[in-house]
């Protein structure tokens, strides 16, 4: 599931805007297709825009009956009568998404033998010290068996100890769900810290999900800003 709003706060109509001949949301679209992984990939989006910008690009796309704060909550309505088990969520704006990184997160449900695991995520090591502090990209912190423990658009962990190497990890925009959290998603409110944060993954740390990171070293370009795009567009190249 790729869910893709029209009107970015940050970069309006970001998932349309050109990449090498085809919309930004197209090449998102045709990347997770051409994993191979999926029984079935679809755009899910509030835009008719959008939905008609795929569907003519011989894609598959549902339109969003309600209004949604965030990607889970898009998804959630998409797949409240369908037979699944896992659900993966793509950003719209991740045309870089690449067939390793996705692999590794489905592998965590196969090897989830006591069922603990409610969602896998993807995080990448930060080195440029510019990203550790902007505000546009989501840090995760994790425990000794990579499950997530907090995501912040603050520096964590802070740095107060200088003996010590401090490791930054970017928490990457791709989850892998089973269907009954997502679902408990949908039903339970948002509180303080993901409002605060406007992180929608703080919201199953809070109330008590279990998110398991898998480090990946494919970084590719998330594209919020029109910087990002230039940088997507040169990379494409």
């Amino acid at each position: 599931m790729i869910p893709a709003r029209y009107a970015a706060s940050r970069f309006p109509a970001k998932l349309m805007q050109d990449l090498s001949g085809k919309p930004v949301i197209v090449r998102t679209y045709e990347a997770a297709v051409n994993t191979n992984l999926f029984e079935n990939v679809y755009v899910v989006t509030d835009s008719p825009v959008i939905f008609d910008t795929i569907t003519k690009a011989g894609g598959q796309a549902l339109m969003s009956k309600k209004e949604h704060d965030c990607g889970s909550d898009r998804i959630a309505e998409a797949v409240t009568d369908m037979d699944v088990d896992i659900i993966v969520n793509v950003q719209g704006d991740e045309p870089f998404t690449d067939r390793e990184s996705l692999m590794a997160v489905l592998k965590v449900f196969g090897d989830d033998t006591e069922q603990e695991i409610d969602l896998a995520s993807l995080m990448v090591r930060i080195e440029d010290k510019d990203e550790i502090n902007d505000p546009n990209t989501v840090k995760v912190i994790v425990d000794n068996r990579n499950f997530a423990l907090y995501f912040s658009r603050s520096p964590i962990p802070y740095p107060r100890n200088k003996e010590v190497e401090s490791i930054y990890y970017k928490h990457k925009g791709i989850y892998a769900f089973r269907k009954s959290a997502l679902m408990d998603f949908q039903r339970l409110p948002m509180l303080s810290l993901e409002s605060i944060e406007k992180i929608e993954a703080i919201r199953y740390l809070e109330y008590g999900k279990k998110i398991k990171m898998v480090e990946t070293k494919v970084s590719g370009i998330e594209i919020d800003t029109p910087d990002d795009l230039k940088r997507a567009q040169q990379a494409w190249k």
